[in-house]
């Protein structure tokens, strides 16, 4: 005797933005919102819900696939409030620091090399900005082929800029003279800083390569529509 097919729930807008993925983003925008609001009356607290919004990423990627409700919108999400939320804290940096253009030039290479990246697989037909199996590129290749690699370095990365507004004490702070003192004596903070740094020089290793890898991208799709008219 044939089994009765179960009907399949209708998918709307509303089921799509009411996704368990989806909610935690939209809590995380809430969390980033009021930590930055409260950043400069509050350090602690605002490391805190800085850090646990970051650490939200992980557990509605989790989510998306143990639920099955992957989404592109989801994917957007959480790309557009990681950029976010480092911009604000490498702007609140350039802020506290000298020289504050370490921080903004760090700021436009992360949302310049992503938006490429992201334009590029685009170009290419690709559903994921992480596909980057063709690249000849070994860094580049293992930054995105293993996961516990990426989550490391991005961990790094943040965990470096929450230390820095930490420990920085007025807004004149000299960025180099900071990093000195930390390394002047050995401390679990200087030993976090030196984990971190390692994992954050990655990173800005992997976004220029991703900026210049993608860019080749783009100029070769303008070459190859020339070719083919």
């Amino acid at each position: 005797m044939a089994k009765k097919s179960v009907p399949q729930q209708k998918l709307t807008k509303l089921s799509v933005y009411l996704y368990i993925p989806n909610i935690i983003g939209y809590i995380r925008v809430l969390m980033n919102c009021y930590a930055f609001a409260i950043c400069f009356s509050n350090k602690s607290l605002f490391s805190i819900l800085y850090f646990v919004s970051f650490v939200c990423d992980g557990v509605d990627g989790w989510c998306a696939r143990k639920f099955n409700q992957v989404s592109t919108f989801g994917a957007v999400l959480d790309m557009v409030t990681d950029r976010i939320s480092t911009a604000c804290l490498l702007v609140i940096l350039s802020q506290v620091y000298w020289p504050g253009l370490i921080f903004l030039s760090l700021l436009a290479l992360d949302i310049g090399s992503h938006w490429l990246q992201m334009y590029s697989t685009f170009l290419l037909g690709k559903a994921s900005h992480k596909d980057v199996k063709d690249s000849t590129n070994w860094l580049f290749r293992a930054y995105y082929g293993n996961r516990m690699f990426m989550a490391y370095c991005c961990v790094a990365c943040e965990v470096l800029y929450i230390i820095l507004f930490l420990v920085a004490k007025n807004e004149s702070e000299n960025l180099i003279d900071v990093l000195l003192g930390l390394a002047h004596h050995i401390t679990p903070l200087s030993v976090l800083v030196g984990l971190s740094l390692f994992g954050w020089a990655v990173k800005q290793a992997v976004n220029c390569i991703q900026l210049k890898t993608a860019a080749d991208v783009c100029v070769l799709h303008d070459i190859n529509k020339k070719h083919s008219s």
